[in-house]
């Protein structure tokens, strides 16, 4: 931007103009130095003091907005009467996003809700306060957290014909705490939280559409769970998670091997028998 704003202000000289270069550029100021020089033409100029005053407005009136916001969320907190909670434990620190408030959001998200719902891996405080925004406070208006996510948008779709469910789609939602939940699911790609090990066993599964909505609805109703229970977020973990997928799907094989009249056997006890009966 001190590049652009220098040759709108008449600067000409590449390496003047290169000087300005940020400090993590990979290029060194020679290399720009050189992609600087050319023909300054008149209407390449004015295209481009157009394009930095529509950036400027347009960083303004994010600036407004963000205000806006705050002096809500200030009002909304004022009429909230919260004990304030133990201080929570080491939080996770996440890089900021370029769309996140200037403004501190988490103070705002614990004095209104009493939990921390950024402990859920993939949901940070913009997308929290996103959620909140859309469902409110008043957990008790949905009897379970399915209810809540099948109000979200985030159900299998139960269309019965003759006997025999023929549309699987979720039904299409326009909401933006559902929009919110999905972003935040489709992050869990290389999550080693046992969250992002469910959406790569559902990818997997059943397909990288299908497997971000399935996690959405887990994330909605661990945000339901907090909100109506006041309950903390504990991540188990990816090993803890592939762990337990492991012994419930070995307790379903036994079960269906009873009912067939046979028994499962470990491949390493069946080994140790062999060597046994040999010797």
């Amino acid at each position: 931007m001190e590049i652009v704003r220098a040759i709108l202000a008449g600067e000409r000289d590449p390496q003047r103009l290169a000087s300005h270069r940020d400090r993590r550029c990979k290029h060194d100021q020679a290399t720009i130095a050189k992609a600087l020089e050319g023909h300054w033409r008149a209407e390449h100029l004015f295209a481009l003091q157009q394009a930095l005053e529509q950036y400027e407005f347009l960083q303004q009136q994010l600036q407004a907005c963000e205000q806006q916001i705050d002096a809500c969320l200030q009002t909304f907190v004022t009429h909230v009467e919260v004990e304030s909670p133990p201080p929570p434990p080491a939080r996770k620190r996440r890089s900021r996003q370029r769309q996140a408030p200037s403004f501190d959001v988490h103070k705002y998200l614990d004095a209104m809700t009493g939990v921390d719902l950024t402990q859920i891996d993939g949901i940070d405080e913009l997308t929290a306060l996103k959620v909140i925004s859309e469902i409110g406070l008043d957990m008790a208006r949905w009897p379970t957290g399915k209810h809540c996510a099948s109000w979200l948008g985030l159900c299998p779709g139960n269309k019965l014909s003759g006997g025999k469910r023929y549309r699987m789609r979720s039904k299409p939602t326009a909401n933006r705490a559902a929009s919110a939940l999905r972003l935040a699911a489709q992050g869990l790609v290389n999550s080693h939280s046992a969250l992002g090990a469910y959406y790569r066993r559902m990818r997997a599964r059943l397909g990288v559409p299908m497997a971000i909505t399935a996690t959405a609805h887990k994330l909605a109703r661990l945000v339901y769970s907090m909100l109506r229970y006041g309950t903390a977020y504990v991540d188990a973990g990816q090993q803890a998670y592939k762990q337990q997928y492991r012994d419930r799907v070995l307790t379903n094989l036994q079960r269906k091997a009873r009912v067939f009249g046979y028994q499962l056997v470990h491949v390493e006890d069946t080994g140790r028998a062999q060597a046994a009966a040999t010797l």
